[in-house]
């Protein structure tokens, strides 16, 4: 049975899939539209990524898109594992400026449920670390947003120093929380 758990924000929630094994391996099921429905989770995923990380201390994040493209996650580690983190952007929300974050990896099979209204990001805990998510809008490039991943009024612990951490150049120019505009997910 896949199990559910809420994180402090339980909008947040991590899922861990049950793992069916014997001398060949494993087999698990990490999706099931129909199981998730039961369980109140009714989501339509409409495109699947993956990413490779060649380093250690990589980060990505953290992004989110607005409506009318907003983005709901479901992520997973099928090699290595990362710290993943999201961060209620919501305007209004009794949790606005909050982090949750969970380690995920390949070895437990656990994935994070990244809601609409958050922005979301990782960091890898080694090398050659591969992600494959799901989200359930089209990506849009005109409703990407996002909040630098080392703002200091959310104080994320990534485990990273700044001079380690490998970022695009995108993401080392992201605003801090303080200075985004409302928006709308």
């Amino acid at each position: 049975m896949t199990t559910i758990t809420p994180l402090a924000i339980t909008d947040v929630l991590l899922i861990t899939p049950k793992r069916h094994g014997d001398a060949r391996g494993w087999f698990s099921e990490t999706w099931s539209r129909k199981t998730m429905a039961s369980k109140g989770l009714d989501y339509d995923f409409v495109q699947d990524n993956q990413a490779f990380n060649a380093k250690a201390g990589t980060v990505r994040g953290l992004h989110y898109q607005t409506f009318p493209h907003a983005q709901a996650k479901l992520v997973r580690v099928v090699a290595g594992a990362i710290f993943d983190v999201a961060v209620d952007v919501r305007p209004g929300s009794p949790s606005f400026g909050i982090w949750v974050g969970a380690k995920l990896t390949a070895e437990g099979g656990e994935q994070l449920l990244v809601p609409r209204g958050f922005a979301h990001g990782y960091v890898t805990l080694g090398p050659d670390c591969v992600l494959a998510y799901k989200v359930d809008g089209d990506y849009a490039p005109k409703c990407e947003g996002g909040v630098i991943w080392n703002d200091p009024d959310l104080g994320i612990d990534w485990g990273v120093s700044e001079d380690a951490a490998t970022l695009s150049d995108k993401d080392l120019v992201l605003p801090r929380l303080k200075d985004l505009a409302p928006v709308q997910f």
